[in-house]
């Protein structure tokens, strides 16, 4: 984790110091912190949201939160996260069928035993269920690395990966990897290129879904982690459509050859994947009618 001082992160935001140092000593910077009478402040913090700015939940955003904390079944919350968790992680080769992705989540237990199953399928679907629930508890926070992390460390932790000593869990990728047979960014720049991503990101001030399609091509290119990309990057898009009141959209098998080419074709055809993702987020509109939960039109 890199620390800037007061003075910086004053320069950073346009404000004035002692404002820098008040919201530190009212805890309002998250990982803040004193070494003698000196402030550390994580690189990434941004600056306190002022609450007469916040914004209404969704009426969804609403409606996972509350049936998330009431272990409501049978709902949305229910449905978004056997789906989700189901397509995201069949798309990256899990062999577990919709029906086992189900059972693990309603039970919390495994329970089939037709078929040999890999360890880490069952391990990283109960992790994704778990990345869920924190984008519901936290959708309305602020894009940093450290939440980018953090969704990382909570998918792969307990998976044959995280033992290596070369994969570095809930941290950006040691060796050079590549997706679909194209290079993606070198180790030693993924620091620079993914604060220039989310910089370029906060700037947008009004989101809409073409900002977060192009969040997520550039965040697959860069593909910052040594496994575990296209999950985490599907997992933010979720978050932002819910910080953003747009309705989300879950990536089915059906989709997916269209969704890879909307990928490699970002830049030149942009049409490719925001088509793709409107018919995938039509589908999740018919939940919401199903459910009878409002959207935006």
């Amino acid at each position: 984790m890199e620390y800037i001082s007061v003075i910086q992160f004053a320069q950073k935001y346009g404000i004035a110091e002692r404002t820098a140092r008040n919201y530190c000593a009212n805890g309002k910077i998250e990982g803040a912190f004193l070494t003698g009478k000196t402030w550390n402040i994580p690189a990434d913090a941004t600056i306190p949201r002022r609450k007469a700015h916040k914004t209404k939940a969704s009426p969804l955003l609403t409606a996972l939160k509350e049936q998330k904390e009431s272990k409501m079944k049978g709902g949305i919350y229910h449905r978004t996260q056997i789906d989700l968790t189901y397509n995201s992680n069949h798309i990256e080769g899990s062999r577990l069928t919709h029906d086992q992705t189900r059972y693990i989540f309603e039970t919390n237990t495994i329970g089939f035993s037709d078929n040999a199953v890999n360890v880490d399928d069952i391990i990283e679907t109960s992790n994704h269920f778990r990345c869920i629930d924190y984008i519901i508890d936290h959708a309305e926070d602020q894009l940093t690395e450290t939440f980018v992390k953090q969704l990382h460390l909570l998918l792969k932790t307990g998976t044959s990966d995280s033992q290596k000593d070369w994969f570095a869990v809930g941290q950006y990728k040691k060796l050079p990897n590549e997706v679909g047979g194209q290079e993606t960014v070198r180790p030693e720049d993924v620091n620079k290129e993914m604060k220039a991503l989310l910089k370029d990101y906060k700037m947008c001030r009004e989101k809409k879904i073409e900002d977060i399609l192009d969040f997520h091509v550039r965040f697959e290119q860069i593909h910052p982690f040594q496994d575990g990309n296209g999950r985490v990057g599907r997992l933010i898009m979720f978050k932002e459509c819910l910080a953003n009141n747009i309705v989300p959209f879950i990536i089915t098998d059906e989709l997916k050859m269209f969704y890879y080419r909307g990928l490699r074709e970002w830049g030149q055809v942009n049409g490719y994947l925001t088509d793709t993702c409107l018919m995938a987020q039509d589908q999740f509109k018919s939940l919401l009618d199903y459910f009878k939960i409002a959207y935006k039109k």
